[in-house]
């Protein structure tokens, strides 16, 4: 937060994505912790050092503001505060193990009379990877390309025009 050096953070938000996919891949999160390591210290570091070939390397300095800090706050006070309504971690009362769970399951195991899985994947986990999650993974794919395609529409060079003004 202290740091004036607009390079030194934009390296240090990359270092931090690369650590942050090394521990998922620690945990055993390969899809997660490649993600991380592709959106988050690849993309992002190139857009960011790509941004300041575009401005100043130093911040200037501003002064202090109350009203941010106490929309962040009251923001984050709200957030803390829901998560108490959350169910614990493994209920097996919760939504999720309720209605979510328990359709998958059903759409994806075999009954005991044969039947063929309609998705045709023996393990449930791929299965749900494979189905249920490929319309999530597509919605961020087009989500990925539309802030790709954004970011260079307002990166790219602009030609002078004739007066030699951008």
């Amino acid at each position: 937060m202290r740091l004036r050096s607009l390079f030194a953070t934009a390296m240090l938000s990359g270092i931090y994505s690369f650590l942050g996919a090394s521990w998922m891949l620690l945990l055993d999160a390969p899809d997660v912790a490649f993600t991380e390591a592709a959106v988050g210290a690849g993309i992002s570091t190139v857009v960011l050092l790509v941004t300041l070939s575009l401005t100043t390397r130093e911040e200037k300095p501003t002064r202090f503001r109350v009203l941010p800090l106490l929309v962040v706050l009251a923001t984050g006070t709200a957030l803390i505060y829901a998560t108490f309504g959350m169910p614990a971690h493994g209920d097996p009362n919760a939504p999720a193990h309720q209605w979510v769970a328990p359709e998958y399951l059903a759409d994806l195991v075999p009954t005991a009379s044969g039947e063929v899985i309609p998705v045709g994947i023996d393990n449930v986990v791929t299965a749900v990877l494979a189905s249920y999650r490929g319309y999530d993974t597509l919605g961020e794919t087009a989500v990925i390309f539309t802030a790709g395609i954004a970011v260079m529409l307002l990166l790219r060079r602009r030609p002078k025009d004739e007066g030699g003004t951008p």
